[in-house]
């Protein structure tokens, strides 16, 4: 990854070192004119030629034809690649044993002795005079052909081209210049040998956006293509195609083809055995038949054999062992203890004699002894049991352990068992389908959890191969990368610098200056969305009494503020990549979070007889439509609509999740019909304090000719109540308040919070009573010194008015009662009053605040 971006007239350096790949290069630019010491690969006199033996393996040849169009896409001028020198200055790429890597190694201008019996390294070099013709030249050499790949990506990263240039579409800077430090510079070998992803439950969204940009009913080479070149891009060299919906081998027989020549090692899921997918059987299951060894091995063994018959001569790795039709548990129904003891050690034996019928498949179709081609056996869910039940497997054979579908390693290899000679691997997942709910809409995994297990795999040895479940890729982009990153190099994060790693990737991304915000913010959502999944949010999930869900709902808002933020910033050409990665999933979850939180309060309200229930309701029909625009954006707008599709996973509504509904379904919600009635509202008084909001009142009495009106979203909080019009008199005008306390005091403290009104038409002020029925009353006069006089400007006046509340307290003797109940009235003396709170502290409850306190809780009659 690009460490150091300098947009100005230095010049663009990149240093090559042989220390681990994190001590990265530092980038810049080359204004014309300037003497800097380097290989010039872009100038206003044009690129190096790009010399490449046409006898070299056809992926090396794809790669660099890849990084000639990156080249071409970063400098706009398109390089020439050629088997001869075409130019004094050259780029110069081959594996060991291509020509023009030989006969510089034998002519000792390079030394690739360090490169001799390597896997996947590769090393990247200068070289003055290399070949007749050429003054200088950057050689990139690999161990093997997928290392000259790695090499050949490695430059492109290099020059500003990310690995998701084409799938986040990550905007190429355009440079004039650009010059290359000279030095040696090597990655290494890869920590686990193969790396790969998984597609995976991949219906409607990666199907259907295929649909919608290649013009297929199916995965064909065209669209793999474009996801081996991201796995190569991102060192990777292995995959499980798409499996539910498409048949990789069967749908377009070019793929397997392809795979092989770009480098990428196929092979097939947990549940599907010997190089065949489950479609293929499906497809035909009525003539097949049964799943079943146990009854329809002959057709079985067919079945298999026509599998390794097609990948023999490639590298295929070949998953062997055998599950359930449709990725199920194998044979039998559920029943007893005895019963699960019987059947499983009866699959046991049908397991072994699967694994010893299909290596001698194996042999047969491929003419070499079965050690010789390799496999894996998954211990997927009940597979496991067998493993530790005492199945066993030939030394040559990966053992491929998972984790739980959370992300969760099940189990590692003792030290007996790590002796194993073909290694064990681990199936891991960000895209699950399955109990408790499906998780396929948004990533979830938070950062330091994958990092944390992956990290504990390593420790343990588990080694060989990983793979990652990633759904439909997209928006899975940042856990494909760290663990990518992880599989390369394990070691290279610990739990003090991990988030290094997201900063990193956020700069290759957004660029240097933007890089340390978006990693906060998409640490954050991680951290957020990682609580719980989209799929099992509900509104009981948090606790809204005690305003857990108040604070995880304003968690999410202030992240979509910060993340919005950050986009407007951003340069346009940066902003459908920022989007992808960032923004959409930030604002869908908040989004998500509002909805459900506003649920909650409908409930609640509603239960209390409260129609601000009414209020809730709109807002959770608003946030519901909310997430279908933010989905129809991301279809439709965003990136022009090239990913038309790829955002159509349905997430509100799940019950269990094996749930079918056919679209998401907005939550229920209650309404009250509101427009006869008003008032009745009755308090329970909480932790020694009842806190009212002036608007929810018991009742209400008018004046002869003025009304209580209430102004909604007036002061601090709810609203407030006047008498309307102003200039009626007041008489007989009066408001109630009826509170439940749950103890009897002497006395209580009343805090009356009104509207900063000024004393307009009475000087000495404006007033009004306070009382509690069979009680005690007080007359207030709250505005008596809101004036100029004796210096109150700048001691009373100003500070009060600024503040647009006045707070006025009293203490009142409460009487006594048989069942706890109380009405506190309001009367108001003057015109112009706006009653906005009541806080009643009948038990040293009162906390102080700026809002005074959170509503009580309060039903209605």
């Amino acid at each position: 990854m690009i460490k150091n971006l300098i947009t100005s007239s230095v010049a663009l350096m990149i240093s090559f070192s042989v220390v681990a790949k994190d001590h990265d290069m530092s980038v810049g630019t080359s204004s014309s004119g300037d003497s800097v010491a380097g290989f010039t690969m872009i100038s206003e006199n044009g690129l190096p030629c790009i010399i490449l033996d046409p006898d070299d393996q056809k992926g090396v040849g794809i790669a660099v034809n890849n990084f000639a169009a990156d080249l071409r896409n970063v400098s706009g001028k398109m390089p020439v690649v050629s088997s001869e020198v075409k130019g004094p200055k050259a780029i110069i790429v081959g594996t060991l044993d291509s020509k023009f890597i030989r006969q510089l190694a034998k002519e000792k201008k390079i030394d690739v002795s360090g490169l001799k019996g390597k896997t996947e390294q590769y090393l990247i070099t200068f070289v003055d005079n290399p070949m007749p013709g050429v003054e200088e030249a950057v050689v990139i050499v690999g161990s093997d052909r997928r290392g000259t790949i790695y090499g050949v990506y490695e430059m492109s990263e290099q020059i500003g081209v990310s690995p998701w240039y084409w799938w986040a579409d990550v905007p190429v800077e355009h440079k004039d210049n650009l010059i290359l430090r000279k030095g040696d510079y090597t990655n290494g070998e890869p920590a686990v040998r193969y790396r790969g992803l998984f597609l995976n439950d991949e219906a409607p969204c990666l199907t259907g956006w295929v649909k919608n940009y290649f013009g297929t009913n199916y995965g064909g080479h065209e669209f793999y293509g474009k996801v081996f070149e991201l796995i190569l891009r991102l060192r990777g060299n292995y995959m499980w195609p798409a499996m539910w919906g498409w048949a990789f081998y069967a749908d377009d027989p070019a793929n397997s083809d392809l795979a092989d020549e770009m480098g990428v090692i196929m092979g097939t899921s947990h549940h599907e055995p010997m190089a065949r997918n489950h479609q293929e059987w499906a497809r035909k299951r009525s003539q097949y038949g049964a799943w079943d060894y146990a009854t329809n091995k002959d057709t079985i063994d067919k079945f298999f054999r026509e599998g390794i018959r097609r990948v023999k001569d490639k590298e295929d790795i070949v998953t062997i062992g055998m599950r359930g039709d449709g990725d199920a548990p194998m044979g039998g129904e559920e029943g007893h203890d005895h019963e699960y003891v019987s059947r499983d050690r009866e699959n046991l034996r049908l397991l072994e004699r699967i694994i010893s019928n299909q290596r001698k498949i194996i042999k047969e179709e491929t003419g070499k002894s079965p050690d010789k081609h390799p496999q894996l056996w998954a211990l997927y869910k009940e597979v496991q049991k067998y493993y530790d039940m005492g199945l066993k497997v030939p030394d040559d054979v990966i053992i491929l352990l998972s984790d739980d579908n959370w992300g969760n390693v099940r189990r590692v290899p003792t030290d007996q068992e790590s002796k194993h000679p073909g290694g064990f691997g681990l199936y891991y997942h960000v895209d699950y389908v399955g109990a408790p709910r499906n998780s396929k809409w948004l990533n979830v995994t938070p950062i330091q959890n994958m990092w944390e297990q992956l990290s504990l795999a390593t420790e343990y040895g588990v080694d060989k191969l990983w793979i990652l479940n990633v759904g439909d890729l997209k928006p899975m982009e940042y856990p494909i990368s760290l663990f990518m990153d992880m599989a390369w190099n394990p070691t290279a994060y610990d739990a003090s610098n991990i988030l290094d790693h997201t900063e990193k990737f956020c700069a290759q991304q957004f660029g240097e200056d933007q890089s340390a915000e978006a990693a906060r913010i998409l640490n954050l959502y991680s951290k957020y969305a990682g609580r719980v999944t989209p799929e099992m949010l509900d509104r009981t999930t948090y606790n809204l009494e005690s305003g857990e869900w108040r604070n995880v709902r304003a968690d999410f808002l202030i992240l979509e503020a910060e993340a919005q933020r950050q986009y407007d910033s951003l340069s346009p050409q940066y902003r459908d990549a920022y989007k992808q990665i960032i923004l959409y999933p930030v604002s869908a979850m908040a989004n998500l979070y509002d909805m459900y939180y506003s649920q909650a309060m409908n409930h609640k309200l509603y239960s209390e007889g409260n129609p601000d229930c009414n209020l809730w309701a709109d807002r959770v029909a608003k946030t519901f439509a909310r997430d279908k625009a933010l989905s129809d954006d991301y279809n439709h707008t965003m990136s022009g609509g090239k990913w038309n599709g790829m955002m159509t996973q349905k997430h509100i509504g799940y019950t269990s999740w094996s749930d079918d509904f056919p679209e998401d379904v907005m939550p229920e919600v209650f309404r009250i019909d509101d427009s006869k009635a008003q008032g009745g509202y009755v308090y329970s008084g909480k932790d020694g304090v009842v806190s009212m909001e002036a608007p929810h009142y018991w009742d209400a009495e008018n004046a002869a000719n003025a009304g209580w009106t209430v102004i909604p979203d007036m002061g601090r909080t709810l609203g407030g109540v006047t008498l309307m019009p102003r200039k009626s008199s007041t008489d007989n005008a009066c408001l109630r308040y009826k509170m439940q306390l749950d103890e009897r005091p002497d006395s209580v403290d009343v805090l009356v919070v009104v509207k900063s009104t000024l004393a307009f038409s009475r000087k000495s002020g404006h007033r009004f009573v306070v009382g509690i029925e069979g009680g005690g009353e007080a007359e207030v006069n709250f505005n008596h010194d809101l004036n100029e006089e004796n210096g109150n400007a700048y001691t009373r006046l100003y500070p009060t008015v600024a503040r647009r509340v006045i707070e006025n307290k009293v203490k009142l003797p409460v009487p006594a009662t048989t069942d706890g109940s109380y009405t506190l009235y309001l009367r108001p003396l003057d015109p112009g009053v706006v009653f906005e709170k009541i806080v009643v502290d009948y038990a040293g409850g009162n906390k102080p605040g700026y809002l005074h306190n959170e509503e009580s809780p309060v039903k209605r009659k």
